[in-house]
């Protein structure tokens, strides 16, 4: 019966492990050009085809950040995209409405760039633009 103690702690150490590792376990990655995995294809973005979400968001966060004569709303930097006023989400809407629709998605990640959120007010609009 002394022996029970013992096998108590050492499955809990076991499962303790196993969802350790499964936690914080290094993901295989997959071979460059292999399209993602889980059904997920980068249709939402307009990179060549085979080349992975992730790579486009890299590549734009080391790109030159591009103006769409939108210099006015750097003031809203570091803001969160649910703390505008619907006449400060109306400046973005201007500035959103007066782009062709194929230039919206450059525009978001631009914005991003500078660290200007996009109000809550415009996603929906902007995302069916971008589709």
């Amino acid at each position: 019966m002394e022996v029970l103690p013992y096998i108590v702690i050492l499955a809990l150490l076991a499962a303790l492990a196993a969802a350790l590792k499964k936690m914080f376990g290094r993901k295989a990655l997959p071979a460059e050009g292999t399209p993602p995995q889980g059904g997920e294809a980068c249709a939402t973005c307009s990179s060549p085809a085979g080349k992975c979400l992730q790579e486009c968001a890299l590549e734009s966060a080391v790109a030159d950040v591009e103006y769409f004569d939108d210099e006015e709303l750097d003031r809203f930097k570091g803001r969160r995209s649910d703390d505008y006023t619907d006449d400060e989400a109306a400046q973005f809407a201007e500035v959103m409405y007066t782009m062709k629709p194929e230039e919206v998605k450059d525009w978001v990640v631009s914005l991003g760039l500078r660290g200007v959120s996009l109000p809550d007010q415009l996603k929906d609009e902007a995302m069916l633009l971008m589709e």
